[in-house]
């Protein structure tokens, strides 16, 4: 009977281990993650700022210990401890990873809801506009792998003040509001303008889209100075756009074009990009 009592407590023994083996296995890949862009960066922090301790190649897997602000911090290799962006671990439309595709983008459309904005010659509310731009803007960017959260993607109102705590909330690294311009009178100027109200990485973010924003069938008034409270009152570098007057005939004529919205789209994700490429 002792050797019958010992062999069943060696069983059950070692049915405990298999079985908490087994637990640790699942437990294991529940917390792990298979990488499926192309390259992916191991930061040191949550953010496109911090620098790389390693880069992953697709197919490898990573094991998550947390998560904050939208990034992943894993163990690699169980010696390399750091950060990735979890919007890109699994994207695998994402050919190259860029410090563009690892950013989180607040784009800003002017206006909305019951706020139409400045008005066209024939009425059109300039709401209409900064969404559609703000829209092909949003499409090109996440092509391209970043993060982009919009103040609004409807036409539906939102306070001022709420705008630039999206960023704060979102732990934003910049933030872009479109907007159009509008003179006193009809028909008396002409042109796009690249706003910053804080000096430094906001007028970089300014300067770069601008130097971007070429061959467009509209003049460039260049980049300026201005008191807007979505920029002024915001804790990331943020710009303001106004692609053109939308009280001037030749100008609302391409503001409402398919083909200006997407020119202007693309060459101010390319400044982005440009800024993210030559900002450390």
């Amino acid at each position: 009977m002792k050797r019958i009592w010992e062999n069943k407590s060696w069983i059950v023994a070692t049915l405990a281990i298999i079985i908490t083996f087994v637990i640790l296995i699942l437990s294991l890949e529940a917390n792990s993650v298979t990488v499926k862009v192309n390259q992916l960066n191991i930061r040191s922090g949550p953010s496109v700022t911090y620098s790389v301790r390693a880069k992953v190649k697709q197919g490898q897997r990573l094991q998550v210990i947390s998560k904050k602000s939208n990034w992943i911090k894993v163990i690699y290799k169980h010696k390399t401890t750091g950060w990735v962006a979890a919007w890109l671990v699994q994207n695998s439309n994402v050919q190259n990873v860029t410090r563009l595709s690892e950013a989180t983008i607040v784009l800003d459309p002017g206006h909305g809801g019951s706020d139409t904005g400045a008005l066209s010659m024939s009425g059109q509310p300039e709401k209409k506009f900064t969404l559609q731009v703000a829209k092909r803007v949003e499409r090109k960017l996440q092509a391209r792998g970043a993060r982009v959260v919009m103040t609004r993607s409807s036409d539906k109102t939102v306070p001022l003040a709420a705008r630039p705590e999206v960023a704060n909330s979102a732990s934003a690294n910049i933030f872009v509001s479109f907007h159009f311009d509008s003179s006193d009178e009809n028909n008396v100027a002409s042109g796009y303008t690249c706003y910053f109200y804080h000096d430094g990485d906001s007028k970089q973010l300014a300067e770069s889209v601008n130097k971007k924003m070429t061959n467009l069938p509209v003049p460039s008034r260049g980049t300026e100075f201005g008191n807007f409270l979505v920029i002024r009152d915001n804790s990331v570098p943020a710009i303001l756009i106004k692609g053109g007057y939308i009280n001037t005939s030749k100008d609302f004529k391409q503001i409402k074009s398919p083909a200006y919205q997407k020119k202007l789209a693309t060459d101010v994700v390319n400044g982005i990009a440009n800024y993210f490429k030559n900002h450390n």
